[in-house]
């Protein structure tokens, strides 16, 4: 492997002399502490330098590994069939990956066709989001007044309950395709 500093030769020699003279001025002008200025001032300009020269290193590992996760996007028609699917045998993942992407484009056709901001009038989001009686249930899967809390009706499924019904998240779905 060939070395960065290969044929750097003259130019470091340049700069060990420019550095030599202005050391030598600082300190026939100021004594030891015009040296020590050239000294400090020079260190810090060869940090600086060098930092820019030097390859950027990889993140350090364990600093990624505390850093919080970050919200995933949906991306590939793969991953959008796992979390829908996990959204429906997991409450849990449910309300953290599912129902915040839901709340979203609920907020948004609300706000672009309606004029109605959810998260300050969820009275008129209901209103519209639960037209028919029958869509009465959906509201407690996407209020965004509740946070993780989900309806009580839920069946125990192990030591996790159970996430969105199938049926339950059709229909959701269709209201917020039909709003």
């Amino acid at each position: 492997m060939v070395s960065p500093w290969h044929g750097t030769g003259p130019e470091l020699i340049i700069a060990g002399v420019a550095v030599a003279a202005a050391g030598v001025a600082g300190y026939a002008v100021a004594g030891w502490a015009g040296l020590a200025v050239v000294a400090v001032v020079t260190a810090a300009a060869a940090m600086v330098l060098l930092r820019g020269l030097l390859p950027q290193l990889t993140p350090d590992t364990a600093k990624t590994a505390r850093e919080k996760p970050r919200a995933r996007t949906l991306t590939g028609y793969s991953h959008r069939r796992f979390i829908v699917h996990t959204a429906m045998t997991s409450r849990n993942y449910y309300d953290g990956e599912l129902r915040p992407v839901l709340e979203h484009l609920l907020a948004a056709r609300l706000a672009e066709r309606h004029g109605v901001h959810l998260y300050q009038d969820p009275a008129a989001a209901r209103r519209l989001l639960c037209r028919h009686p029958r869509d009465a249930d959906l509201w407690q899967w996407i209020d965004p007044g509740h946070g993780p809390t989900r309806p009580q009706t839920a069946v125990r499924d192990g030591p996790e309950r159970r996430g969105i019904p199938r049926h339950t998240l059709a229909r959701l779905i269709d209201r917020l395709e039909k709003l």
